[in-house]
């Protein structure tokens, strides 16, 4: 399915020229121009750390550009903040999401507008009486009065969505909307951005799934370090091969993973386990130097597993062997210190770093009890000396050790998120959802990685619900559907033979 064909004459509403934003020791942006059409959906493509998201943060008021011209409707305009770029009508959903954990769904769909009565009490049945129409409208589930707290991250991002939609803004910036939801999620919030299209409003578009691209957007403009690689470029115009070539330089390769040696001996014998989360009856073996594959849509109870593997989420019932002894993990320092789990989250932004924190902390977190020297204190060089040889074996990317994670683009974060396991000595890996929100060349390289690391011995639980990395990755896979194991399939990769098999144990 191709963007809809719109023969009419569009009126530019936003157009920037020239834009320019430098940070301490990096340009973000520099002579970069883009234009939005009303009635148009526009892909703005581009690699992590590409200046993608620079660029929605300048529109959106929460940067100022160095150089560079916004015009809104033909006005040259620049916003204060983001509260100036919302009065003038130009609402955003950010890859981070902006969400307040304690207030209800309602309550924050509503936050720029609560209804009051009285002497300004607030009117709780109005907020959710008025957030319903915009939950349906993308499928929220949960109740308005619900804690956000309490959400997936799946839900928390269509709440998200519809905070943004209920603004009724002129210009709607989306940044990956589609990162952590799931296949039937995605279909809906097509149809609402295929309407809002009709309407004409004017929509961004930023996603690294180029197959949503193709299906949804009109045009595409691409960054590539920070410049135009591309602008204002008709999608009818181009193939996938031209479009891989303007974010990465050149075609896209995925190459052959090479052989690695047969798995060993059982080291995880799950048999039986219920959970606290509603997981029933879930058995599995995951052997040395094996890539196990769990694939299942979003809140089929892949992540209720894992937590529960690592002592986050209580058992049950049921028997889990870790390299042949009975155990019953408590907790993630018990899994990391007498069982060698480590666990990198699907939600590498709210559970697996402290953004605001450096590479070192992040990394050195997991074994700052094996480094404390005189109590609490730590030498430097021996946290360094620790943390190096992981961060050099993935190849992470930094100006420093003291660089902030949060600044670091999001293929070099999943790479930290994994480093501190591996510093940790961590020789069973749980891995959720490794690339979402990864551009192709660092999904590609996040590939050979979690393969290496398998070679070298390290016994990997990949979760996912990209299909063609679980088959592409694994040497076995389960398929996982409403909280239960519905298959096992071994896996010869190859796709079309595969995906059938597994569509058949989830149909």
């Amino acid at each position: 399915m191709s963007a809809e064909p719109n023969p009419r004459t569009l009126e530019v509403r936003l157009e920037v020229s020239g834009i320019r934003k430098q940070f301490p020791g990096v340009v973000a942006l520099d002579n970069v121009s883009f234009r939005l059409r009303a009635g148009e959906i526009h892909a703005l493509l581009g690699e992590n750390g590409a200046g993608k998201s620079t660029l929605i943060k300048i529109l959106t008021g929460v940067y100022q550009p160095d150089e560079g011209e916004i015009r809104l409707d033909g006005t040259p305009v620049r916003f204060a903040s983001p509260r100036a770029a919302l009065a003038a009508g130009i609402s955003v959903v950010h890859q981070e999401r902006n969400l307040i954990p304690q207030f209800t769904v309602a309550e924050n769909i509503l936050l720029e507008r609560i209804p009051t009565r009285g002497v300004q009490l607030v009117d709780h049945a109005a907020i959710n009486r008025l957030a319903r129409p915009w939950m349906d409208m993308v499928g929220v589930e949960a109740a308005p009065a619900t804690p956000v707290a309490e959400l997936s991250v799946a839900q928390m991002q269509l709440v998200e969505i519809a905070k943004a939609l209920s603004l009724q803004a002129h210009i709607l910036l989306m940044d990956e909307p589609t990162a952590a939801i799931t296949p039937h999620e995605v279909g809906y919030l097509f149809r609402i951005l295929g309407e809002l299209r009709r309407r004409n409003v004017a929509i961004v578009f930023v996603s690294h799934k180029l197959e949503e691209v193709f299906e949804l957007c009109d045009r595409v403009t691409v960054l590539r370090d920070g410049r135009n690689a591309a602008s204002d470029v008709e999608m009818a115009t181009i193939n996938r091969d031209r479009l891989v070539t303007y974010m990465i330089g050149r075609a896209e390769v995925i190459a052959k993973l090479p052989p690695k040696p047969p798995a060993g001996e059982a080291v995880l014998e799950v048999a039986g386990l219920t959970t606290k989360g509603g997981d029933g009856a879930l058995s599995l073996v995951l052997r040395r130097g094996e890539v196990l594959g769990l694939y299942g849509l979003v809140g089929a109870g892949r992540s209720n597993l894992a937590k529960t593997l690592v002592g986050e989420i209580k058992a049950t019932g049921g028997e889990v062997r870790v390299r042949g002894a009975v155990t019953h993990i408590a907790s993630f320092r018990e899994a990391l210190e007498k069982y060698r789990f480590g666990y990198v989250s699907e939600d590498r932004k709210e559970e697996g770093l402290i953004l605001l924190h450096s590479v070192r902390a992040n990394t050195s977190i997991t074994i700052w009890r094996r480094l404390r020297l005189l109590g609490q204190w730590i030498a430097r060089s021996i946290e360094d000396a620790a943390i190096l040889p992981s961060l050099r074996e993935l190849d992470v990317r930094s100006h420093s050790l003291s660089q902030s994670v949060g600044t670091l683009s999001g293929g070099n974060q999943q790479k930290v998120s994994i480093a501190k396991w591996l510093a940790a000595k961590a020789d069973i890996l749980i891995i959720d959802e490794p690339t979402v929100g990864i551009d192709i060349k660092t999904k590609n390289a996040l590939h050979e990685l979690i393969w290496d690391l398998a070679a070298k011995g390290k016994s990997i639980l990949l979760i996912s619900s990209d299909m063609p990395e679980v088959i592409r990755l694994s040497d076995r896979i389960l398929v996982m559907r409403n909280h239960a194991i519905v298959g096992e399939l071994p896996n010869d990769h190859q796709y079309d033979e595969m995906s059938e098999a597994i569509m058949a144990r989830l149909s």
